[in-house]
């Protein structure tokens, strides 16, 4: 499972500096995850840094159904 931003994004670009895999880029309206490079951190920090440091807290687990 990959994690997701969603549309309650405010774009405040603190996600995408923190990303150490540069998964993260502006979409059309808000930020985006590409889910082949999100590790969620894992090998570089104990819990993924866009959740960490949203003020919104839009990023969440993708489920696929």
């Amino acid at each position: 499972m990959g994690l997701i931003i969603t549309s309650e994004c405010i774009n405040c670009d603190v996600c995408e500096p923190a990303c150490p895999n540069t998964a993260i880029s502006f979409g059309s309206d808000y930020y985006m995850i590409n889910q082949t490079l999100c590790t969620h951190c894992q090998g570089f920090y104990e819990e993924p840094q866009c959740i960490l440091l949203c003020p919104t807290d839009c990023i969440t687990e993708h489920v696929d159904k």
